[in-house]
């Protein structure tokens, strides 16, 4: 039985908390706070966890403090925040496809985000920030070519997931052959690209991120009663006044914008956002799109993998998008055993 609670506020707003995912949340937060200060710590120069909470209070000396503040805590930030947008996107998609496999690596938003930085590299020699914005042009036009193709009367899920697997396979040909254009120098660079890394983030990429959460992760979390309310079926949600392409329109814009701009930031990490919704999901044993917690939980797998990186195979030597593709490759085969029993696939 859910254990669920009302809040009044003095101007008469009604909230009901859900008591359990309200732990959870306060749980993965945690968890992603004591990793994030752990990874600080880790790297050639080890650093205490205790003194890294006191350079981050402003109490370290100057060597701790060019260390964390300059070196570590950015690209820390830079894997919270992709980890962040990652889970929140992915939990979008899939709560819109209503299906577990709708996430933005199935999808192709991924490999079209990648197709941009590719053209940016091979085809106009791009420095760091235009390859930043190929990704994002990319990225949101795979996700307008998605849309416009599986649109029929309205776009349901089976057909954006099709549709999506489908653009998926021809944006990855195209990455294929524009690495094969591509000079030896140039395809180095953009193999470590589509591995996913955080090697080198700075402050530069800490930014974009953060606005772009401020702004959209509200707007998310306020039409999240229409989502929850489109599980149910468009017929039911459209009796209950819910807008539903409106909804899904906007939403499915949020979630391209994420996952462009996630893989913007730190190339296409894979399987965070498929994973990360579905733990969430476990954990909080709730039907609903589970928002909150799929941002807490990416954000914690991100930088738990990068930590992984670091500590097993040494500083850099290890990308954090192939622990997170090892990781999230076994999850995935778990996941389609699980479905396959109980037939639904």
């Amino acid at each position: 039985m859910r254990t669920n609670r009302a809040i009044r506020t003095p101007g008469g707003l009604s909230v009901r908390l859900d008591v359990r995912a309200t732990v959870v949340v306060a749980m993965i937060l945690v968890a992603a706070l004591t990793a994030s200060v752990v990874l600080i710590g880790t790297g050639d120069f080890p650093i205490p966890a205790g003194d890294v909470l006191k350079t981050l209070f402003g109490n370290g000396n100057a060597g701790q403090e060019f260390i964390v503040n300059e070196l570590r805590l950015p690209r820390v930030l830079v894997g919270l925040l992709v980890g962040a947008s990652l889970g929140l996107g992915g939990a979008l998609f899939q709560a819109i496809s209503r299906n577990p496999l709708g996430s933005p690596d199935v999808l192709g938003l991924s490999q079209g985000a990648t197709a941009g930085a590719l053209t940016m590299i091979v085809l106009f020699s791009g420095n760091s920030a235009q390859i930043t914005t190929g990704a994002l042009v990319g990225g949101l036009a795979t996700g307008l070519a998605i849309y416009l193709l599986a649109w029929k009367q309205g776009v349901h899920g089976y057909r954006l997931v099709l549709v999506g697997i489908g653009v998926s396979a021809v944006v990855t040909a195209v990455n294929g052959y524009l690495l094969t254009k591509s000079t030896l120098t140039e395809a180095a660079q953009a193999v470590v690209w589509m591995t996913g890394s955080l090697s080198g983030r700075d402050w530069d990429q800490v930014w974009p991120l953060l606005w772009l959460c401020a702004v959209l992760v509200p707007f998310v979390l306020a039409n999240a009663r229409g989502l929850r309310m489109m599980e149910m079926g468009d017929d039911v949600s459209n009796a209950l006044g819910v807008r539903v392409e409106r909804v899904r329109l906007l939403l499915l814009v949020a979630a391209v914008l994420f996952t462009a701009a996630a893989t913007a930031a730190a190339g296409p990490v894979s399987f965070v956002a498929l994973t990360a919704p579905q733990l969430a999901r476990r954990l909080t044993r709730s039907p609903g799109p589970n928002l909150l917690p799929s941002m807490c939980m990416g954000a914690t797998l991100l930088v738990a993998s990068d930590w992984i990186s670091q500590k097993v195979f040494g500083a850099d030597q290890l990308p954090v998008g192939v622990v997170t593709g090892v990781l999230g490759g076994v999850y995935l085969l778990w996941l389609l055993v699980t479905e396959r029993r109980a037939g639904r696939i």
